[in-house]
């Protein structure tokens, strides 16, 4: 892989950085589980997504800089310098996009902590209740464990596109314990890759089931 292609594990530290002084300051995160983030070694972060903000969120309250995969669309303008400089991995969305995912699997080889949007856009209800393959593939294919964690208290219920949430209120972001999608075989094989999706999906909607029960949202 060039390094070109490599997102800067400095640039995804500066990131951190920008994320706490931002969500702290604009809003008041109460964060639950962070200790169950491994604390070295590849990670896989896979978050529901129900605002915009839930990216930088996770950012600015996960224990370990964070390499998020972000749609392409917003690599724009100035927007595209800046988050290459903070080492977020910009993806298509509409096909396979293989030097996103030879980027992101660098990620993991090289020990770091991979964020993804499993549902792959803003979900309606932002509840893990459609995912893509996308995350099964990079689970079994790195052998990293997966760490669920749900955003809650930053889309308001009624609203197609929702505002930002109300300056100072309360965001929950709990994580959950982290576990493996694939059976340790390897095997990236069509059957491997269903069989360690219904697993993903099981596990995470379990998680945002009882982050609901213990915040209340």
């Amino acid at each position: 892989m060039s390094e070109v292609s490599r997102p800067s594990p400095r640039g995804a530290a500066v990131a951190r950085g920008i994320g706490i002084g931002l969500m702290y300051g604009l809003w008041r995160p109460r964060v639950l589980g962070a200790w169950r983030v491994p604390a070295q070694g590849p990670v896989i972060l896979a978050g529901n997504h129900a605002h915009n903000v839930d990216g930088p969120m996770l950012i600015g309250t996960c224990p370990r800089p964070l390499h998020f995969l972000v749609k392409k669309e917003a690599f724009v303008g100035p927007l595209d310098p800046f988050l290459r400089g903070i080492g977020q991995i910009e993806i298509d969305r509409s096909s396979a996009d293989r030097t996103a995912i030879a980027t992101a699997l660098g990620v993991l080889e090289r020990g770091g902590v991979l964020g993804i949007f499993p549902e792959g856009t803003r979900g309606a209800g932002g509840d893990f209740a459609q995912l893509r393959a996308g995350l099964a593939y990079f689970a079994v294919r790195s052998g990293a464990p997966i760490v669920p964690v749900a955003v809650l208290g930053s889309a308001r219920k009624g609203r197609l596109v929702s505002a930002l949430p109300p300056l100072r209120s309360r965001i929950d972001v709990v994580y959950g314990e982290p576990f493996e999608a694939g059976d340790g075989s390897g095997l990236r094989t069509r059957k491997a890759l269903d069989a360690a999706t219904a697993v993903i999906q099981k596990r995470l909607t379990a998680h945002m089931t009882e982050a609901r029960q213990a915040t209340g949202h």
